[in-house]
């Protein structure tokens, strides 16, 4: 069953992407992306939780501009640990990069609708 509440959806995909996180083997390799894949996927939940309180439009754009470039950053990190981890990580992160392909495309569409609502206003 698809979530389609985006604040929960964002919420299920970081818990996800901090448990795998958690699972993957602490090679050299692996220490330096873990941190940088934890931060970048926190970040999407911290910033959609501000863009949910945001008193403008602007700034409710702004914060969502920021959930999909973390979204983008994460989706990177994700894939060169499958491109640098056992076939066993392979399948999980690219179900994950798969789930921050779809949450970037809907947050892309909530911008997209915000600014033209915006535009159509002031016409």
């Amino acid at each position: 069953m698809k979530r389609y509440d985006i604040h929960e959806r964002i919420f299920a995909l970081i818990i996800e992407v901090l448990s795998f996180a958690q699972k993957l083997p602490r090679t050299p390799v692996n220490q330096t992306i873990i941190p940088q894949i934890i931060n970048s996927a926190t970040s999407m939940g911290a910033n959609d939780q501000e863009a949910d309180g945001a008193a403008t439009r602007k700034e409710f754009v702004h914060r969502y501009s920021i959930v999909r470039k973390e979204g983008k950053e994460t989706a990177y990190w994700l894939r060169l640990i499958e491109s640098t981890n056992h076939a066993r990580y392979q399948e999980q992160a690219r179900k994950l990069q798969d789930e921050i392909g779809e949450v970037v495309a809907i947050v892309s569409k909530i911008i997209l609708n915000t600014n033209t609502r915006v535009t159509r206003r002031k016409k």
